[in-house]
């Protein structure tokens, strides 16, 4: 079998993630940016088609929520490197096109559907899901939400709410300053009780160190999961100090996560306890660093939603042993908005738990009438 053919599928939906400014608060010192949510335009979406001499075709979507698109050199040289080759090589083609990322001075990271394209190859000749084929640990799997609101009040309510549908855990973005995001903690847990897990993402809040680890020092009074994002990624000394300093597990690098040397450097170095990931950037780049973690005594913990809006994720979350949770946005935000294109089952939680299709490859199911009546172009 060899791959013959490589193409793009162009679509263009409302963006799905918003656009912002930043405005400046504080003078010195205490200086910050804070965003500002600015009017959202419509984006491209990227489906990528890889097809064999054999009529198997594996489909995956560039990216997921975030970097939807690929350039078209990028395919151009996608294309020259790896049509007429055996798409079961796939240690040997990753190395390939990783190896040539470094002559073309584009994204790291940018040939990540075209591994999953290849794992959904392999699925399908094999007739068994991606999570068969990487040696499932479980049928299904917990789930987070991501809660939030206005007031403390209002979040503690869609805490409870998410709680209420069966979720084991909740995640919030909680964005004010280091002393009200406290006030809020406190709000969450007595919302949800103890036996519920409460994650942080401090994303939207740039703590200072200081800040930091104040806050990481409530979020082990109010028994949290982890602490996510507290500092900036590239500050891999005030990281450590951070690691040394708290009981809460901090969960990095999100922004350095497309180099999985770079995550790895920042696990073995002890800047952060756990890793972020994101299969966007290929299946097989982040089970290596799921094995890394697993060596280390700790856990890989992948973002929202993963490629085909969920359906990779769900696979892997069922497929690694040293994973947490499968991330959920509620609302459809992130997973049925699949259906805009085509996809008949996106996946969703039912009782805040996750389950893979048992079908073969990823198992997206394909309106193809409607796929290709909503397809702006092809490349």
């Amino acid at each position: 079998m060899r791959i013959d053919a490589i193409s793009i599928s162009v679509f263009e939906l409302p963006n799905n993630t918003n656009r912002f400014n930043l405005v400046e608060k504080g003078t010195g010192a205490n200086r910050r940016w804070d965003r500002a949510r600015h009017p959202s335009a419509r984006a491209h979406i990227h489906l990528l088609h890889v097809r064999t001499d054999e009529g198997i075709e594996g489909v995956c979507t560039v990216g997921d929520a975030r970097y939807t698109t690929m350039r078209p050199e990028d395919l151009e040289q996608l294309r020259i490197l790896t049509i007429g080759e055996d798409p079961f090589d796939r240690e040997r083609l990753i190395t390939k096109v990783q190896t040539a990322t470094r002559g073309m001075f584009t994204m790291y990271g940018w040939f990540g559907a075209f591994d999953n394209c290849l794992w959904d190859i392999a699925g399908k000749v094999a007739g068994l899901p991606v999570y068969a084929l990487l040696g499932r640990t479980r049928s299904s799997a917990p789930c987070y939400y991501n809660f939030g609101g206005p007031t403390k009040e209002a979040a503690a309510e869609d805490a409870i709410k998410a709680v209420n549908l069966g979720f084991p855990a909740v995640k919030d973005h909680f964005k004010q300053s280091a002393n009200e995001n406290i006030a809020w903690f406190k709000a969450s847990r007595e919302a949800v009780g103890l036996d519920i897990d409460l994650l942080h993402d401090a994303a939207g809040a740039p703590y200072t160190f200081a800040e930091a680890l104040r806050v990481g020092r409530a979020l082990d009074e109010y028994h949290y999961r982890w602490f996510e994002e507290p500092l900036s990624d590239r500050d891999q000394i005030q990281l450590q100090k951070l690691c040394d300093a708290l009981d809460v597990p901090i969960l990095a690098p999100e922004t350095l996560m497309n180099d999985i040397e770079l995550s790895a450097v920042w696990l073995i170095s002890g800047a952060t306890d756990a890793l972020r990931a994101n299969a966007r950037l290929g299946t097989t780049s982040l089970m290596k660093l799921a094995h890394l973690c697993e060596l280390h005594r700790t856990t890989v913990e992948l973002n929202g939603p993963g490629g085909l809006f969920g359906l990779v994720h769900a696979h892997l979350v069922c497929a690694i042993p040293n994973t947490s949770y499968y991330e959920y946005f509620p609302n459809g935000s992130r997973d049925e908005r699949g259906k805009e294109i085509g996809l008949t089952n996106p996946p969703v939680p039912l009782n805040g738990s996750i389950t893979p299709p048992d079908t073969p490859g990823w198992g997206a199911d394909w309106d193809w009438d409607y796929f290709k009546k909503k397809r702006i172009a092809e490349l």
